[in-house]
């Protein structure tokens, strides 16, 4: 079973390094569950993916997940694209090294410009315990409902 295991930031300020790769990302919710489960589409530069994730525990702020996701060809995309209507969000995924451990950079576009956070994966709960977020990462958001993507794109940005 593919488990997606992750700690979730947020980010005052941001620079992307030069090494960083960028990608723009459409994404949008097709079914969100009141236990946390989605089904979502995210259009990733030239690739297209249906997804589905769902809590790998029943402890509330747990950063383990189980993730599934499959491509899809253009017309399936367009097809389904309309169900996510009024559930989607816009952002630059910057992707690289830091601190030891590779580094996802969200900086949110549309009505959640202003809104920068970060996620690092790990391989194990060990070693996402054992992680120390460097000083440029501010508070930690994972598991706080407001900063889940599923919300933020039907409730927009956290406080409004």
């Amino acid at each position: 079973m593919p488990f997606e295991i992750e700690r979730k930031f947020l980010l005052s300020a941001f620079e992307p390094p030069q090494t960083a790769v960028r990608q723009h990302i459409e994404q949008g919710y097709i079914a969100i569950r009141d236990d946390g489960t989605e089904v979502r589409l995210r259009r990733i530069g030239g690739s297209r993916v249906l997804g589905v994730k769902r809590s790998a525990s029943s402890a509330e702020g747990s950063p383990v997940r189980i993730e599934v996701e499959r491509e899809l060809g253009e017309q399936e995309f367009t097809e389904l694209w309309p169900a996510t209507e009024g559930a989607r969000l816009v952002k630059d995924r910057y992707t690289f090294e830091a601190s030891g451990v590779t580094v996802y950079a969200d900086v949110y576009q549309g009505e959640l410009a202003g809104l920068r956070t970060v996620e690092v994966e790990f391989g194990s709960e060990a070693q996402a315990a054992a992680f120390s977020a460097p000083e440029w990462f501010g508070a930690e958001v994972t598991g706080v409902k407001a900063y889940k993507n599923q919300t933020l794109a039907t409730r927009g940005m956290p406080g409004s």
